[in-house]
């Protein structure tokens, strides 16, 4: 019988390269990303169902009332949320689903299935951050300001996760990441098949 797989939740500032790291790791097709919906305008060069499935509010909301989303939440004057279904099959199907969502959906996710492994991806510092959002040159002054804000407040929730790892040097970090997954499939409480396997032909 086939390991489900694991749900595997990253959370981080607007800004730290969750994105970055991702890519990398999603060169493994052991993994599947989970496509976040979103009521937010698309920024220059995102895509339609590859990087966000973006909605409008009128759609979301009728997906919230049908339960087809996970989780939701209302983040910097939008609704972000994840999919219900895609969630469900490809665990049941043995891969790996990354969910990169905000702080208060993990929370979300963290009461509905505390199995899930909770992953807080920090910057270096708050002066790298600010850096890093003034370099990607798509909002104002005072939206950056607003997401330094929230970048606060997400961080002193970080402490409800279950890793924090910074991106600072990213092979560092995706080796991090990468690292945190081995240990979670081969703990017994994901990998039971081990054992049974090894007792097979006892």
């Amino acid at each position: 019988m086939m390991n489900k797989g694991l749900l595997i939740v990253i959370s981080g500032p607007s800004g730290c390269g969750k994105g970055t790291v991702l890519s990398e790791i999603l060169k493994d097709d052991k993994f599947f990303y989970s496509i976040s919906a979103t009521t937010r305008n698309p920024r220059p060069g995102e895509i339609d169902g590859v990087n966000y499935h973006f909605l409008t509010k009128d759609k979301f909301e009728e997906l919230i009332a049908n339960d087809g989303m996970l989780e939701y939440a209302s983040y910097c004057d939008n609704y972000y949320g994840t999919p219900r279904k895609p969630v469900e099959d490809m665990l049941n199907e043995g891969k790996h689903v990354i969910l990169e969502i905000e702080v208060q959906g993990a929370m979300k996710i963290k009461e509905k299935c505390p199995e899930a492994k909770f992953i807080f991806i920090l910057p270096p510092s708050l002066q790298e951050l600010k850096r890093r959002l003034n370099k990607r040159g798509t909002e104002s002054a005072e939206v950056i300001g607003k997401r330094l804000n929230e970048a606060v407040g997400e961080i002193e929730q970080s402490y409800k996760y279950d890793y924090a790892l910074v991106n600072g040097e990213l092979s560092l970090a995706v080796d991090d990441l990468l690292a945190i997954i081995r240990a979670e499939e081969l703990n017994l409480k994901n990998s039971n098949n081990i054992i049974n396997e090894v007792l097979k032909n006892a």
